[in-house]
C-alpha cells in the first residue's frame, strides 16, 4: 500500500491548527494540484476565493456557526463559476444564452467539489489536515455578498487548512454493502436492522470522543439533520436564481 492511500485511509476532519503559515511554495503546490483536476468537457467552470481578511472571516464564521473558522491558517471558498465563460463568449461575439441553465451550474458545482477533494488529498499527503465548511451556506446571500460574487457565480463550501493541531479519532464509516451495488439500485427490507452495528460503533465513537457528552447513533443523527430545518437554506433555488442563473 503507497503511502498516498494511507493517508487517505487515515482521513480526519482536523478543526484546530497549528499557529504555522503554509508557505508560499507549498500553497502554490496544491494550486497547482487544483489546477490540474478534471473538469467537465474542459470548461473548468469554478473559481476560489482565498479568504484573509479578519472581517470577512468573522462574518463566514458567524453564518457558519463554527468559531473556529477564523483561526484557519488557510481559508478557500470554492464557488461555481460560469461569469468568466460568459464573458468570453461576449468577447467572442457569441448570442449563445446556455452559460445560464442549470446543466452549467451543475458542471461548476462538480468541478469545485472535484478541486476540493484533488487539493485535500495533496496536503494531506503533505501532513496538513483539512476541514470542510458546508455551514457557510447557512446564507447563500449573505456569503455571495461578503465575497463581492458577480452574477453567474454561487458559493460551494469553503476548506480550511493547515499543520493539524489535534489527532481525532477515525470516524466510523456505514458498511460498503449500503453503498455499492452492481448494474442496478439495490433496496433492503430493514435498513435499521443493516445499521445496527453501525449504530452501535458510532454511539461508542461519540461517547469516546465527547467523554459521554453526547450519544448520538447514525439513526438519530439521521432523524437530527432532516428535522432540523435552517430557514435561509431553503430557499436555494430562490438564491440560485438571483446570481443570474436559469433554474427552470
Amino acid at each position: 500500500m503507497n503511502e498516498t492511500i494511507k493517508k487517505q485511509l487515515n482521513h480526519r476532519t482536523i478543526r484546530e491548527f497549528e499557529d504555522r503559515e503554509v508557505s508560499d511554495e507549498v500553497l502554490k503546490t496544491l494550486l497547482d494540484v487544483l489546477n490540474k483536476t478534471a473538469t467537465s468537457t474542459g470548461m473548468q467552470q469554478y473559481s476560489i476565493i482565498r479568504v484573509k481578511d479578519i472581517d470577512k472571516r468573522e462574518k463566514l464564521s458567524k453564518i457558519a456557526n463554527q468559531e473556529y473558522l477564523k483561526r484557519c491558517p488557510e481559508l478557500f471558498v470554492f464557488i461555481v463559476d460560469i461569469y468568466r465563460n460568459k464573458s468570453i463568449l461576449e468577447e467572442m461575439n457569441s448570442s449563445a444564452k446556455t452559460y445560464k441553465d442549470m446543466d452549467r451550474f451543475f458542471q461548476g458545482f462538480t468541478d469545485a467539489c472535484l478541486a476540493a477533494q484533488n487539493m485535500t488529498v495533496a496536503l494531506e499527503s503533505m501532513d496538513m489536515g483539512a476541514v470542510y465548511f458546508g455551514s457557510i451556506l447557512n446564507d447563500y446571500d449573505s456569503v455571495c455578498e461578503i465575497l463581492n460574487l458577480p452574477e453567474y457565480t454561487f458559493p460551494v463550501f469553503g476548506v480550511g487548512f493547515g499543520y493539524p493541531a489535534q489527532d481525532p479519532q477515525l470516524k466510523p464509516r456505514m458498511p460498503m454493502e449500503l453503498k455499492i451495488f452492481t448494474d442496478e439500485y439495490e433496496r433492503f427490507d430493514n435498513y435499521l436492522e443493516k445499521i445496527k452495528d453501525y449504530d452501535e460503533e458510532m454511539t461508542h465513537y461519540y461517547d469516546t470522543r465527547m467523554s459521554g457528552r453526547r450519544s448520538d447513533s447514525f439513526s438519530k443523527q439521521v432523524v437530527k439533520q432532516f428535522e432540523n430545518i435552517i430557514e435561509l437554506r431553503k430557499d436555494v433555488l430562490k438564491s440560485i436564481e438571483k446570481q443570474g442563473f436559469n433554474i427552470k
